[in-house]
């Protein structure tokens, strides 16, 4: 399963879970590709632990900060968690979905068709972006209506202003 994963290209973190506990299933699974090996019985805060780092490893090799500041704004990309003057945000999964995309570009314009074809995967009416931008900065603006971290690039799309 692993080397079909990664034949096919799939990125994402594989931690294996099994009950084999020998030395060579451990070194097989890690040398197909996975990116763990957790053997039973195992708690599953040690599990979730080895997610997390996992994923961050996983976004530092892509080149992504696993945690984004910008103001009072805050980005774990690892948590999914959005916090926004210390308190915790909660976004709907699109929301999160084009907060991330626009952490990954931080301080670039994205255009409007870059940023449908990449949360919608399709070509969708740009309305649909300007409601989720409007939900996204009631969210994590100070004043919505002058916002300081999506800025509006007019007749082009949008830019997350970079971190401090």
């Amino acid at each position: 399963v692993i080397r079909r994963l990664r034949a096919d290209g799939v990125a994402a973190p594989i931690i294996v879970l099994s009950s084999r506990a020998d030395e060579a299933g451990k070194v097989e699974a890690l040398d197909l590709g996975a990116d763990d090996y957790v053997t039973k019985p195992f708690g599953m805060d040690e599990l979730l632990a080895r997610i997390r780092a996992a994923l961050r490893h996983r976004l530092q090799q892509q080149g992504e900060r696993p945690l984004f500041r910008s103001g009072d704004l805050a980005v774990d990309l690892v948590r999914r968690i959005v916090t926004v003057r210390g308190a915790e945000v909660k976004l709907s999964p699109r929301e999160y979905d084009l907060l991330r995309l626009l952490v990954a570009h931080a301080g670039k314009v994205l255009t409007h068709r870059f940023i449908l074809k990449e949360v919608w995967g399709a070509d969708t009416d740009v309305q649909y972006l300007r409601i989720y931008i409007r939900q996204l900065r009631q969210k994590i603006e100070a004043e919505p209506e002058r916002p300081s971290h999506i800025l509006t690039e007019t007749g082009v799309g949008y830019r997350l202003r970079a971190s401090d």
